[in-house]
């Protein structure tokens, strides 16, 4: 077994080398055991790996639990399947958005997201459980269609404008393409689908819209079909990107600033969660607003849990993750936040190229990612830290999450990925030749750190 798959946050690796049936097995009767003779859902996205992972999956659930399929479906159904029904556990089978020969497995005990030292600890049962004689399925498994219901239960929750306007969706030929579709018209509009049948080998492009070249296309289709609005999701639709009429890509923490200004409107000073690659301006225009936003670490699990215990309404990050306690039930949907986003342009009379005209004008990079061994992520990030608590033209030191850097006019961030074997950057400036500097102040601390690692 490799235990480098139990990550901080979920269980990931390439699946034909990291994922094979025995290890998947004795994970699945590792949660089985954590709930026994209860019902645990279990989903799955569409990549070639993910039958499979599936049947190894509930075999080792089912020797201790019973197992509610829910099909081919993105991961925010899963996650709202662990709300509606209320089963002891739920699974989501998926790679997200990582190449296709990846795949992995996000989990929840109740409606919590596992995560930190609560993986470790089932890292540990399965490596147990490895070495026992696996017992056979016992408990009966079940099926039943989730989406429609996640559907009808999200149109109720918005309250939509008379404005109407035509939408395009990118699904990368990820899981979330055929539900995206059918809420969207469900609530009344037209939409054009751009890769939205399921293909788990990702033909046409990557399906991580954080990559300025994997919207290329939904910026062509958007300007082709005269729409307002292009909608992306990632490859299990847990993250949103959005493009507006003229081409512009909106970030994650872009689209935090108008979603929660539209939340402000309904809560005053409502709490807001941001993550450290977000823009230094997203935290100031939620303030200037009204609200509270607070800076926290990158990772799903983690929003979600310091999404609880501050009471936020929204959170967010850059890379798209959108996370509703407003009017919804505190989890990453890049589905429902489109739909949210819909929601917001309804209600007034500016289009979202206007909107996004009136944002703060910052130069940034996006996200970026910097190939590292898994195993000197860690130690190269800590050297980078105490270059930049060395440099005078440093003002402040944020290890939040990785080290968070800033300057008199900018910042920049190097951080360990939770994902993949990479470090993260991301720099903001006020311009572009003071963007330039500080990526190159960054880039060089990571190339001394990683000669030394």
């Amino acid at each position: 077994m490799n235990p480098r798959v139990f990550r901080e946050y979920d269980i990931r690796g390439v699946a034909d080398r990291d994922l094979d049936d025995r290890m998947v097995h004795a994970l699945g009767m590792a949660i089985g055991k954590k709930v026994p003779g209860k019902v645990v859902v279990v989903g799955r996205d569409c990549r070639v790996t993910s039958p499979r992972l599936f049947a190894a999956l509930t075999d080792g659930i089912r020797a201790y639990a019973e197992v509610l399929d829910i099909g081919v479906v993105p991961t925010p159904v899963v996650y709202f399947a662990a709300h509606h029904l209320e089963p002891a556990a739920a699974i989501m089978i998926t790679g997200s958005h990582n190449p296709p020969e990846d795949n992995g497995f996000k989990t929840m005990i109740g409606k919590e997201t596992i995560h930190g030292t609560a993986i470790a600890e089932l890292r540990d049962r399965v490596s147990e459980l490895l070495t026992v004689e696996p017992p056979p399925p016992q408990f009966p498994m079940h099926s039943r269609d989730m989406i429609g219901t996640y559907v009808e239960f999200a149109a109720t929750q918005l309250q939509l404008g008379k404005r109407k306007f035509h939408v395009v969706v990118d699904a990368g030929n990820g899981a979330g393409g055929p539900t995206a579709i059918e809420m969207y018209r469900r609530i009344g509009f037209e939409v054009t689908p751009l890769y939205c049948d399921l293909d788990g080998r990702f033909p046409n492009h990557h399906p991580d819209p954080t990559q300025p070249e994997n919207v290329a296309d939904l910026i062509a289709a958007v300007k082709r079909e005269g729409a307002e609005l292009g909608i992306a999701l990632d490859g299990d639709a847990d993250r949103i990107g959005a493009v507006d009429a003229t081409g512009r890509i909106l970030w994650g923490d872009q689209l935090m600033i108008l979603l929660g200004k539209a939340v402000l409107a309904e809560v005053p000073g409502a709490k807001f969660v941001g993550e450290v690659k977000c823009s230094q301006a997203m935290y100031d225009e939620l303030d200037k607003a009204g609200g509270h936003c607070e800076m926290w670490k990158v990772g799903h699990s983690l929003i979600k849990a310091r999404m609880k215990e501050t009471g936020a309404q929204l959170a967010g990050e850059m890379s798209g993750h959108m996370f509703f306690a407003h009017r919804w039930l505190g989890f990453d949907d890049g589905i429902y936040a489109g739909a949210r986003l819909i929601e917001l342009l309804t209600r007034g009379t500016r289009t979202l190229a206007e909107l996004a005209a009136e944002l703060p004008v910052m130069i940034n990079t996006p996200e970026m990612r910097v190939d590292c061994p898994d195993d000197q992520k860690v130690a190269v990030v800590t050297a980078v830290t105490a270059a930049l608590r060395a440099d005078p033209d440093v003002r402040e030191v944020i290890t939040i999450d990785g080290v968070r850097a800033k300057f008199a006019d900018g910042w920049g961030l190097v951080r360990a990925s939770n994902t993949q074997p990479a470090l993260v950057m991301r720099c903001e400036a006020a311009t572009e030749a003071r963007l330039a500097a500080i990526v190159a102040t960054i880039e060089g601390y990571i190339d001394v750190a990683r000669k030394m690692a």
